[in-house]
């Protein structure tokens, strides 16, 4: 009997597999949890022992290069409940130290249910959840992400299997017995300030070679109204100067057939828009996921209200897509923050 031979797969000019769209195949790159590899194709789990039924918070970074991460736990093939209590190291409930917290109608005990968690590249999550009781399997898996026609295969994967167990050994990280409390926060609430500006940024991509489409990538970020082109290393000059004690608000579009996650050092941003239209997600955070565009219609955006009150952050620093593959590329910016004009 003959063996049909597995068919190669398709990759970009960089040496990337390309998305399938089928939610299954080889993915771009193989992941680990805490060191242990879960490789392709036979994905062995990492395991994690825990205590029947306990309720326990689990701190999640996706530190991987270019892949994202679409989260579920799963007991006997049904999604639990994850309680998301902070987000790229902010809590969800921030907004209730606030001067104006009233205006939020803010719930100093909030937490954001859902039965999943996307993580793009860089991305941080403490979530709580319920252990499975005695003789229930549990899974910890990510589903496949969409990354579109030109971004990375993603594929669906286990990366752990949850065994409840009498008597396990208590994990190496500990929660305090006491907290302090909050410190009260000095500033308005971000989403009840005025920006300053509006500014606009957009991600593209081209061939390096425009004779060859087939050529290595070139990963653009562009401020709207300068010169297109990658980021050069060498140059002094900032590409966006703000002040320190200023919000403004920014329009990221996505110009390309791929998903990036755009991301900025120093501080943290409140979403207020997803192709302009506005979202009520009252929480800060440093990265956020620009979809894709399809090829025909208006290009997708986010727009993010961007915090520089903090006197900490008076300097140069940089902007970029988390993929590291096109942050190396191109795919970045700095940013200038002087002190305040008085």
């Amino acid at each position: 009997m003959s063996i049909m031979p597995e068919m190669p797969v398709l990759r970009d000019a960089d040496g990337d597999i390309l998305n399938t769209g089928t939610g299954a195949g080889k993915p771009s790159k193989d992941l680990s949890i805490n060191f242990v590899a879960v490789p392709y194709p036979d994905y062995s789990p990492a395991l994690i022992l825990v205590q029947p039924s306990e309720r326990q918070l689990w701190r999640v970074l996706n530190a991987s290069a270019i892949t994202y991460l679409d989260l579920r736990i799963i007991f006997n093939g049904v999604r639990q409940s994850l309680g998301e209590v902070s987000l790229d190291g902010v809590p969800v409930n921030y907004s209730v130290n606030s001067p104006d917290n009233a205006k939020q109608g803010a719930d100093k005990n909030q937490i954001l249910w859902a039965n999943h968690i996307n993580l793009p590249p860089g991305a941080r999550a403490d979530f709580i959840f319920k252990a499975p009781p005695l003789g229930v399997y549990g899974n910890l898996i990510t589903r496949d992400v969409d990354t579109g026609p030109a971004g990375e295969n993603d594929p669906i994967r286990p990366l752990a299997n949850i065994i409840a167990k009498a008597g396990v050994p208590e994990p190496r990280s500990t929660l305090p017995a006491f907290h302090a409390p909050p410190v009260s926060q000095t500033y308005p609430w971000l989403g009840n300030v005025k920006p300053v500006r509006e500014r606009r940024l957009y991600f593209s991509e081209r061939p390096s070679d425009p004779n060859n489409p087939n050529s290595p990538t070139v990963f653009m970020l562009t401020v709207d109204g300068q010169q297109q082109g990658p980021y050069d290393p060498g140059s002094t000059v900032p590409s966006i100067t703000a002040r320190q004690g200023d919000v403004e608000d920014w329009i990221i579009e996505n110009r390309s057939p791929e998903l990036h996650a755009f991301h900025i050092h120093q501080l943290h941003f409140l979403l207020e828009e997803s192709n302009g239209v506005p979202v009520n997600e009252p929480f800060l955070r440093d990265i956020i996921n620009v979809p894709y565009w399809n090829g025909s219609g208006p290009y997708p955006s986010v727009k993010l209200r961007m915090d520089f009150r903090n006197p900490l952050i008076v300097g140069t620093f940089v902007y970029h897509c988390h993929l590291l593959e096109h942050e190396d590329g191109g795919m970045m910016g700095t940013i200038l923050v002087k002190p305040p004009a008085n």
